[in-house]
C-alpha cells in the first residue's frame, strides 16, 4: 500500500498537509512543528500493544520525511504523487529512531537557556503583544499563555505591553489599563499557590536527576496551555535537530 493510501485509511485524508496539520504553504519550521505536535498525539508509547498508533506512527514518520526533502516536496506539489522507492521511504527504516533523532530529549539545560535567551527578546516582545490582542488585555489570560512567565514576571511583561501601548502599537484595553486591585490580588494567590505545589512537587520527587526536574516543568506548563502552544512543544519543535536531505533524485511514483 503506497502512503497516500496509508494516509487514506488512517488519517481520513491522502492531503499530507492535511495528515500533519499544516497548509501547502507552511515553512520547514511549521512543517516540522506539525509532525512534531501530530506525532506526539499517536505516539505508541501512549498505547502500548495498539497497532493502529504504532501504523500512524510510522506513516507520519513518511509524511514528513517527503515534505521535509525539497526535491520530493517539489514533486508532491507539482503532481500530487510520491516516490515510493525513494531511500527516505525505506519500509525497514527505524521510525522511532528517526523521531528521536528529529526531537532529541530535552535537557534542564536546554531550558535555561532558552529562557535566558527568550526573556526580554523581540521574539518574547511579538508573543506578548499578539496573546494580549488575542485576549483583549486580559492578564489572567496573557499570564497563563506567554512562555517562561512567573509571578515575579508580571511587572516586567505589564512594562513591555505598556510601553508597545504607549507607542500606539497596541490599542489600550480596559481589562488592562483598569484591571481592579481585586482581580491582581486573585491571581497572585494562585500564583503562590501553584509555586507551594510545585515546591512540595520537589521534595516528593527528590529531584534526584535532572528528569524529575524536567518532568515537573512539563507538568505545570502543561497545566497552563489554554489554548496555545505549551513551553515543551515550542522548545522542542524550535531546536530539534533537521535531518539531511534524503532524496534520491528519481521520478515521482505512485
Amino acid at each position: 500500500m503506497g502512503l497516500l493510501d496509508q494516509c487514506e485509511e488512517l488519517f481520513k485524508t491522502s492531503n499530507l498537509y492535511d495528515v500533519i496539520g499544516v497548509t501547502n504553504d507552511a515553512s520547514e519550521a511549521e512543517v516540522r512543528r506539525g509532525y512534531y505536535k501530530v506525532s506526539l498525539q499517536v505516539h505508541p508509547d501512549r498505547s502500548p500493544g495498539d497497532g493502529q498508533a504504532t501504523a500512524k506512527f510510522q506513516t507520519l514518520g513518511k509524511v514528513y520525511a517527503v515534505l521535509s526533502d525539497k526535491d520530493q516536496r517539489a514533486i508532491y506539489d507539482e503532481q500530487g504523487i510520491v516516490d515510493e522507492e525513494s531511500d527516505s521511504l525505506d519500509q525497514d527504516r527505524n521510525w522511532e529512531e528517526y523521531w528521536r533523532t528529529m526531537f532529541p530529549k530535552i535537557t534542564l539545560q536546554d531550558i535555561l537557556n532558552f529562557e535566558k535567551s527568550y526573556k526580554d527578546s523581540e521574539e518574547e516582545k511579538h508573543d506578548l503583544m499578539r496573546v494580549y490582542e488575542e485576549h483583549k488585555g486580559d492578564m489572567d489570560m496573557i499570564m497563563e499563555n506567554v512562555l517562561c512567565a512567573t509571578q515575579e514576571d508580571e511587572p516586567r511583561i505589564r512594562a513591555v505591553l505598556q510601553c508597545a501601548i504607549d507607542s500606539k502599537e497596541l490599542l489600550a484595553h480596559k481589562a488592562f489599563t483598569n484591571e481592579s486591585a481585586k482581580k491582581k490580588s486573585s491571581r497572585k494567590r494562585k500564583a503562590d499557590k501553584e509555586r507551594k505545589e510545585a515546591e512540595e512537587m520537589q521534595k516528593e520527587m527528590g529531584l534526584n536527576s535532572e528528569d524529575s526536574l524536567v518532568a515537573m516543568i512539563k507538568k505545570n506548563q502543561k497545566s497552563k496551555e489554554a489554548g496555545f502552544n505549551n513551553f515543551m512543544d515550542n522548545l522542542e519543535a524550535k531546536y530539534c535537530k533537521k535531518r539531511p536531505s534524503s532524496s534520491s533524485g528519481r521520478k515521482g511514483k505512485k
